[in-house]
């Protein structure tokens, strides 16, 4: 028996330059990555923001006023759908290009990497996965270690 093939739609904006920045195949080629095997349909988006906005939109949804690598906004789906009705909109990712930028060069990480970790880390939240207490946190960088090293990218976790 043959399995059909999934269909992960993916949506990038850049709202600040992009030099330096991934281009949309690979945050699409790292969302992959985490989804397969966990999810056949999904659509989400990606937007790739400045400090300003990172910072306006983790203290409004979270209650920090900083700026933070990604943001994970999980879809709501909307009630009374008919039965046998079903969207793929899975959420949306927002990645601060320049608190990447500095954490990759802190950690002595290439940036290219650090953008990797942070799209399937934001991906997974997606899915429900969370670090909210050590155990959890466990599972999800292992999860994360392996769909990295998946795709030839070393431990994030492990010090430079």
């Amino acid at each position: 028996m043959t399995r059909a093939p999934s269909r992960i739609d993916v949506s990038v904006t850049y709202v600040v330059p992009r030099a330096g920045i991934p281009a949309a195949a690979s945050f699409r080629k790292w969302v992959e990555a985490a989804l397969e095997g966990r999810i056949r349909e999904a659509d989400l988006a990606i937007r790739v923001v400045g400090d300003k906005e990172g910072q306006a939109l983790n203290r409004h949804y979270r209650g920090k006023d900083y700026a933070t690598n990604v943001l994970s906004f999980p879809a709501d789906l909307p009630e009374g759908l008919p039965e046998g009705i079903r969207l793929p909109l899975l959420g949306d990712l927002v990645i601060c290009a320049p608190v990447v930028a500095r954490e990759a060069q802190e950690q002595g990480k290439p940036l290219g990497a650090h953008y990797a970790h942070l799209t399937v880390h934001g991906a997974l939240h997606l899915l429900g996965w969370n670090h909210e207490d050590d155990t959890e946190a466990e599972c999800m960088e292992k999860l994360e270690r392996e769909i990295l090293a998946g795709m030839g990218i070393a431990d994030p976790y492990q010090a430079a």
